[in-house]
């Protein structure tokens, strides 16, 4: 189990969480249809009730990778942009 630290601000003073996650997707630099491509193949290797943390830079995935947990039922658990990247936490179901 690996963890991400975030800061950001809050009311003027900074707040840090920590996103726990089983696994990591590296789709930086890919383009549609890869990073989603990658992401079914991948989601499969965690365990049920597991987090996979995924990171890209293709702008499409704040489309594509909702959708994708939608339909497949994999709950998005967090998303956001930092910069150029695309960083998204998704829970498998089952």
């Amino acid at each position: 189990m690996y963890s991400e630290k975030r800061s950001g601000e809050g009311n003027g003073e900074a707040v840090l969480s920590t996103i726990k996650f089983d696994e990591e997707l590296d789709a930086r630099g890919l383009y549609c249809p890869e990073p989603v491509m990658l992401l079914h193949n991948r989601i499969a290797e965690v365990p049920i009730g597991g987090v996979l943390k995924v990171v890209a830079t293709d702008p499409s995935t704040t489309r594509d990778i909702p959708r994708f947990c939608q339909f497949l039922n994999h709950p998005l658990i967090h998303s956001e942009e930092t910069g150029k990247e695309f960083l998204f936490f998704i829970r498998r179901g089952s």
